[in-house]
């Protein structure tokens, strides 16, 4: 069984102490391709020594997360364009709108977000799209920048049926991790309703741990709790959730 953890960051001072441990008991337990987020510049460099430590294992993505979208936005995004055109990277992301925090930088937001969608489109990448109180939004630049270039995750997904179809009509796949397992996570409702074509699987960690490690630090070996209860909710062997959604993976990334 090969895993793909679509969306972790384990360059974070949360794995400082035991990075390698926690890499080799994903991989022990299937977990063979994780796809590394940014956040900002000031983890490039983390981010690169990661990849060449495990270059096999270790694809990075760049971007500018949008709780770090601050008064010096467009340094960042200058940061974004060069590195798109001096490295190899297998998606733009993660990139969206936070109105969960603060809502000061909405403009910049919104105008960081669409740059890095075209940004991605003139390099062939998907997007991976970080969303939080923010569906409106969200959907509203989507909406301008639809077309078949446009394509990518809706990473940690925790919408509704009719969000999670709008979702897929923008050339998305739900990313699906932690939350799922949760008892308020409410997508396992309707989640039998959604095609597993649609679906990745991510853990976000160090966040967002799913149970029965709630609350602790998350692990990309975790996301054999996600495949767990997915197997569950569409009534299909572990293995097979494990195919299709490192397929569905490999769609998106080219790889």
């Amino acid at each position: 069984m090969i895993l793909t953890d679509t969306h972790t960051h384990l360059y974070s001072e949360a794995f400082d102490e035991d990075r390698e441990k926690v890499i080799k008991n994903a991989m022990d337990l299937g977990v063979k391709r994780f796809f590394i987020p940014a956040i900002d510049s000031s983890y490039t460099a983390s981010m690169l020594a990661l990849e060449k430590a495990y270059p096999d294992n270790i694809y990075l993505m760049t971007g500018l997360h949008p709780t770090h979208v601050k008064e010096n936005f467009n340094e960042e995004l200058e940061h974004v364009e060069e590195m798109l055109s001096t490295h190899k990277f297998y998606a733009v992301g993660e990139i969206g709108i936070d109105l969960y925090w603060d809502k000061t930088f909405l403009k910049e937001q919104q105008e960081a977000f669409k740059f890095q969608i075209q940004l991605a489109k003139k390099h062939k990448l998907p997007i991976v799209i970080h969303c939080r109180d923010a569906f409106d939004e969200i959907f509203e630049v989507l909406e301008g920048e639809r077309g078949d270039d446009l394509f990518g995750i809706f990473h940690c997904f925790a919408g509704d049926y009719q969000q999670a179809q709008r979702a897929i009509g923008f050339n998305m796949k739900l990313g699906i991790g932690g939350v799922v397992t949760f008892k308020n996570g409410k997508i396992d409702i309707f989640l039998d309703q959604i095609d597993p074509k649609h679906i990745v699987l991510e853990t976000d960690s160090p966040y967002l741990a799913p149970v029965p490690y709630r609350g602790k630090r998350n692990e990309s070996a975790y996301l054999i709790n996600v495949v767990e209860k997915l197997s569950g909710i569409y009534k299909r062997s572990e293995e097979e959730i494990a195919e299709i959604t490192t397929a569905n993976s490999k769609a998106i990334f080219g790889i």
